[in-house]
C-alpha cells in the first residue's frame, strides 16, 4: 500500500479528531494539531520539543507513560472548562515509544448533545437486553426441581443427561407436573445456555397464525403484515433452544411442516421464496398420550418418532406424595417474597390434608392453593380453615373393612358449583384429543376454557 504524504496524514487527523497531541518517551511534544494549538494560544513550532506539562495544563500524558495504561473518558480541565479526553500509550515493535491523547468533547454542551443522540439508542438496547434476560433465557435450574421420589429422581437424572446432548427431548406428564421447568433446566445446563430459550404454546396460538409465529413471514405476505417482515420463533431461537409446549395440540398441517424443519434444519417464512438454515435444539412437551393419538390418526407417526428420541416421563404429584412437604416449603419461600410476608409455615393438620388429596392439578394446583391460603390468613401459619373448601372436606378412609366418611358442613352453592365445574372440565380434557375439542364438548369457547383451566390450575 502506498504511504500517505505527511500533509495528508495531518489533515486526516484534523478531520477525524478535534484536538490531538502526541509525546515521545520523555513526555516531549512531537505533534499537536493546529486546532489544539489555537485553543492553547500556541503554535506547532513553539510546542514542538517542549515538556507536555509546560504546554497543556493539568495534563496526565506523563502519567500514562509511567503506568503504560490507557485512560478512557477522563475529565480534563483546561482554562476552567471540563473536557473529556482519551489517552493511550503506543508501542513500536513491542517497545513503548510514547503516548497520544485526544479531546473527545471540549465542553459539557458537546457531551450533552452527543448524549441526547445516543441515549435513545441506549434505552432501546437496554430494553432488548432486559427482554432477552426475562423472556429468552432459562429461569430455572436442576436445583429448582424438588423431589426425592425414585421416579422423579430418574426423570431428573435423565434430563441432566439430555442437557449434555443436542438430541430432541420429549417431556410427557400430566398438566402441572413441571414440564416447562424441566425444559428450562435442560437448556440452562446445556452448551446452548448463552443463546435464546424460546417458548411456544402450540395450543394457545390460533391455527391460522401458528405458521407465521413459528417460521415468520415476509413483507406483504398477507394483509396487516409488518413492513420488512417478521422473524419467527425458530429464527429467534437460532443456536439456542425452542420449547414446544402442548405439542399434542398442534394441527396436522403444521405437524408436517415442523417435521421438515427438524429433518432439514431450515425454515421457510410465510410468503418467502427461499429457505434459511437454523440451528435449534427442540424440546417438546405434552400431557397427551401421543402413541394413542398416532393410532387414531390425530398425530403424525413420523413426527412422533422424530420427537421421541429422548423421552422423559415426569410423574404426577399423586405418584410422589412424599415430596409434597418439600415442594410446599419451596413454594412458600417464593410467596413470602411476592407478598412481603415473614416466615410462613404449614400446620401439621394442613400438611396431612395435602398428603390425602389426589392433586389432579399437580404442582400448579398446590401453588394456587398455597397462594390462596396466604391471601386469607392473618398470622404466619397456614391452617386447615385457610384452605379451599374442597380441601377442607374429610376424605374417605377405611376403618374395620368399611368405607366411612366424616360428615362435613354444607358448602355454599358458589363453591359447590365451582367444584362441579372443575370436575366437568377435567372429565372433558380426559375425553377429548385437544382443548379445542374439549371446549366443544363443554359447549364453551376455547378462550373461556383456557381461562377456566388457569383459574382451577388445570
Amino acid at each position: 500500500m502506498k504511504k500517505l504524504p505527511y500533509e495528508w496524514l495531518e489533515e486526516i487527523i484534523n478531520l477525524a479528531a478535534e484536538w490531538v497531541v502526541a509525546v515521545d518517551r520523555d513526555a516531549k511534544v512531537i505533534f499537536m494539531n493546529t486546532a489544539y494549538c489555537e485553543y492553547l494560544g500556541t503554535t506547532q513550532q513553539e510546542a514542538f520539543g517542549k515538556d507536555v506539562r509546560d504546554v497543556i495544563e493539568n495534563t496526565r500524558m506523563h502519567i500514562v507513560l509511567q503506568t503504560a495504561r490507557a485512560e478512557i473518558a477522563s475529565i480534563h480541565t483546561i482554562k476552567g472548562s471540563e473536557m473529556i479526553a482519551n489517552r493511550y500509550p503506543f508501542y513500536v515493535n513491542g517497545e513503548l515509544v510514547g503516548a497520544v491523547g485526544a479531546v473527545m468533547f471540549r465542553n459539557a454542551e458537546e457531551w450533552m448533545a452527543y448524549s441526547n443522540k445516543v441515549q435513545p439508542l441506549m434505552e432501546e438496547l437496554d430494553y432488548y437486553k432486559k427482554r432477552f434476560a426475562n423472556e429468552l433465557k432459562s429461569k430455572y435450574s436442576f436445583e429448582d426441581l424438588i423431589g426425592t421420589t425414585e421416579s422423579f429422581m430418574e426423570a431428573k437424572q435423565l434430563a441432566a443427561r439430555a442437557s449434555t446432548s443436542q438430541s430432541v427431548v420429549l417431556l410427557t406428564g400430566k398438566s402441572g407436573t413441571g414440564k416447562e421447568l424441566f425444559a428450562h433446566a435442560i437448556h440452562g445446563a446445556s452448551t446452548r445456555s448463552v443463546f435464546p430459550f424460546v417458548r411456544v404454546n402450540s395450543a394457545s396460538i390460533p391455527e391460522q397464525l401458528l405458521e407465521s409465529e413459528l417460521f415468520g413471514y415476509e413483507e406483504g405476505a398477507f394483509t396487516g403484515a409488518k413492513k420488512g417482515g417478521k422473524k419467527g420463533k425458530f429464527e429467534l431461537a437460532h443456536r439456542g433452544t425452542i420449547f414446544l409446549d402442548e405439542i399434542g395440540d398442534m394441527p396436522l398441517a403444521m405437524q408436517s411442516k415442523l417435521l421438515r424443519v427438524l429433518q432439514e434444519k431450515e425454515i421457510e417464512r410465510v410468503g418467502g421464496q427461499g429457505t434459511a438454515p437454523v440451528d435449534v435444539r427442540v424440546i417438546a412437551a405434552t400431557h397427551r398420550n401421543l402413541e394413542e393419538m398416532v393410532k387414531q390418526g390425530k398425530f403424525r407417526e413420523d413426527l412422533y418418532y422424530r420427537l421421541n428420541v429422548m423421552k422423559i416421563d415426569i410423574p404426577s404429584l399423586m405418584e410422589r406424595k412424599q415430596d409434597i412437604p418439600a415442594i410446599a416449603a419451596v413454594l412458600l419461600r417464593k410467596l413470602e417474597k411476592n407478598f412481603d410476608r415473614p416466615v410462613i409455615t404449614l400446620s401439621k393438620e394442613a400438611e396431612n390434608r395435602f398428603l390425602l388429596h389426589s392433586w389432579p392439578g399437580n404442582v400448579r394446583e398446590l401453588e394456587n392453593v398455597l397462594e390462596r391460603a396466604v391471601n386469607v390468613m392473618d398470622g404466619s401459619v397456614i391452617r386447615l380453615d385457610h384452605l379451599p373448601l374442597y380441601l377442607q372436606e374429610e376424605p374417605s378412609q377405611e376403618a374395620e373393612g368399611r368405607s366411612i366418611k366424616t360428615p362435613v358442613a354444607v358448602m355454599p352453592l358458589k363453591y359447590t358449583l365451582q367444584k362441579a365445574e372443575k370436575e366437568a372440565i377435567q372429565h372433558a380434557l380426559c375425553q377429548a384429543a385437544n382443548k379445542t375439542e374439549a371446549a366443544r364438548l363443554l359447549g364453551i369457547g376455547k378462550t373461556k376454557l383456557y381461562d377456566k383451566c388457569r383459574e382451577y390450575g388445570l
